[in-house]
């Protein structure tokens, strides 16, 4: 199943209701599972506030999770796209003269 690495940043609302933010990872996951994906959430200091990994179907789950995400007004995000070793090593050997 496609990785996928999110960098999230609270927007000030996000900030005003912090003490919510355990029931928005709860409603996050179970949203997750009913598309058949999958989310674990950390909280880190630094340059962003949370990074979630999120293990999902496809490219379509997932944007549909970004949206959800987003329309709730409390993270901006980046995402990207990970590939594990396995996916390196093909995508090594797929390259012209290796």
């Amino acid at each position: 199943m496609p990785t996928y690495v999110t960098l999230a940043n609270f927007t000030d609302q996000g900030i005003h209701t912090i003490r919510d933010l355990p029931q928005r990872i709860e409603n996050g996951k179970k949203a997750a599972q009913a598309t058949g994906a999958s989310i674990m959430y950390y909280l880190t200091y630094g340059l962003y506030d949370l990074v979630l990994i999120t293990e999902a179907p496809d490219d379509d789950v997932m944007a549909t999770l970004l949206l959800t995400v987003a329309s709730g007004g409390n993270f901006k995000t980046i995402t990207l796209k990970a590939f594990g070793e396995r996916d390196i090593k093909k995508i090594v050997q797929r390259m012209p003269g290796v």
